[in-house]
């Protein structure tokens, strides 16, 4: 992998990863942007202890841009984008409409391949892997940023789930806090330690899923499946058998079998309905555990905390989705339709062949 890092016209960090060594990535930012202003603020919620960040200038972001304007795509002559070369690999660079930015974090956007028409899912595997180390190179980068607490890589896929620009991209939110879902993590992690004599909760559940009946695949590294009390219709976390903290943690073998192992995941993800309601929309989610001190969760440190990474579709069934309505809205407790278990046979009828 080679990585080359440049700037946009407003001063915003743009990084190209390429699969070949002989790349020369010089191409001017030829926009005449002015300095981006933002107004992002973390303000916390004094009755639950959560965080909400107060963005306005998002407002203004783009939204549904026809493809011949897409701004993920590489710059082509006089049409100017945020990538001012005329092809990539991949490549990551500063939100222009960041949720966080300055004390607040910063959130970048990872574009995949610049191939407008693709997902991810129709990725080969040397590039699925280069995207894995894009994502690991910017937990790296990102950590060692003052404001910066925890780092989160995920895709948003579909309009179903809200996303405004179609070419493949994803997004890193570099948080100033750890999050709350993590939080609540941590607190069982060290609850279920303290109980047990310092067992640890994730080997548990891993242990406990290997021997039930959600496995969705298991290969030599990675092991794939529907969580007992999953929340959404089809729900699979995907775990690397030696529990790591976060990307950076993962060796060798790991990292090569990932993409066959993920890629394969996406691909039943896109079958479970049927050619007609193709590609399925999903969020993919990766969980690390957080940069910041961690003396609020009693006897936890940071290798006790699995990565791990959440995929699921909030489709429920042929032409439905799942809304988060009154119960799971108002009270955060979800009501799922889709037995676990029916998901994850569902899962393996729709292998690759």
């Amino acid at each position: 992998m080679k990585k080359t890092s440049t700037r946009l016209a407003d001063g915003r960090e743009l990084i190209y990863y390429d699969l070949r060594d002989d790349g020369v990535r010089d191409a001017v930012d030829r926009r005449p942007l002015e300095r981006t202003v933002t107004t992002s603020e973390v303000r916390r919620d004094p009755l639950l202890g959560d965080a909400v960040a107060i963005a306005s200038h998002r407002q203004g972001r783009t939204y549904h841009p026809p493809a011949d304007e897409c701004p993920l795509c590489p710059s082509q002559g006089e049409r100017l984008s945020e990538i001012p070369d005329s092809s990539y690999d991949v490549v990551v660079f500063e939100n222009r409409f960041p949720s966080l930015a300055g004390d607040s974090g910063r959130c970048e956007v990872v574009c995949f391949t610049s191939d407008h028409n693709a997902s991810f899912a129709d990725l080969g595997e040397e590039q699925a892997r280069l995207v894995l180390d894009a994502w690991t190179d910017r937990t790296s980068e990102l950590s060692h940023l003052p404001s910066v607490e925890q780092v989160f890589c995920f895709e948003n896929r579909g309009a179903e789930i809200g996303v405004t620009l179609g070419h493949p991209h994803g997004q890193i939110y570099a948080y100033p806090l750890t999050t709350p879902r993590t939080a609540l993590m941590l607190r069982q992690l060290a609850q279920h330690k303290e109980a047990t004599g310092g067992q640890n909760l994730f080997d548990a559940v891993l242990e406990r899923e290997l021997a039930d009946e959600r496995v969705v695949l298991a290969s030599e590294h990675w092991v794939a499946f529907v969580p007992y009390a999953a929340h959404w219709p089809y729900e699979v976390h995907l775990y690397p058998r030696r529990r790591v903290p976060d990307l950076l943690g993962l060796d060798e073998d790991a990292r090569s079998e990932f993409p066959q192992v993920y890629l394969e995941l996406l691909k039943r993800f896109d079958r479970i309905f049927g050619e007609a309601e193709s590609p399925t929309p999903y969020i993919a989610a990766w969980h690390q555990a957080p940069f910041g001190a961690l003396e609020e969760f009693d006897g936890v440190v940071r290798d006790d905390f699995a990565l791990h990474l959440e995929l699921f579709t909030i489709r429920r069934t042929s032409g439905k989705l799942k809304f988060l309505a009154g119960s799971e809205s108002g009270m955060s407790v979800f009501i799922n339709d889709v037995p676990p278990e029916r998901a994850a046979e569902r899962l393996r009828e729709v292998a690759s062949s």
